[in-house]
């Protein structure tokens, strides 16, 4: 399942990997029961593959992370956020379309 390009984000790395990113991120809040995350999974993998080097992707398990979780509100899975310069830019709950995520992260990486 785990593809090289997805960060595993914990609270232990989220000041590094995204807080402190060069680059756009995008996170997805999912968990391991939640049958919506587990479709969404390939179109992350997807994502990573495609914007590699000018996005880094990460995944946050809200089981193992709920501070995260409540740092950020999430009360509905999956919640995808996008961050750039340690900001949420872009915030998209439930299951979407590939489309609609390349779109936003193309559109963040034209600023």
């Amino acid at each position: 399942m785990a593809n090289q390009n997805v960060l595993t984000l914990t609270q232990d790395n989220w000041q590094t990997e995204v807080v402190e990113s060069d680059k756009p991120v995008l996170v997805d809040f999912w968990a391991p029961w939640c049958g919506p995350c587990r479709a969404l999974a390939p179109t992350v993998d997807k994502l990573a593959d495609q914007f590699e080097g000018r996005v880094k992707v990460g995944k946050v398990n809200t089981d193992d992370n709920q501070d995260l979780a409540a740092q950020f509100g999430v009360s509905a899975i999956p919640l995808v956020l996008v961050f750039q310069g340690g900001q949420v830019k872009e915030k998209l709950v439930g299951l979407q379309t590939e489309a609609n995520y390349v779109k936003i992260l193309n559109k963040l990486l034209q600023v």
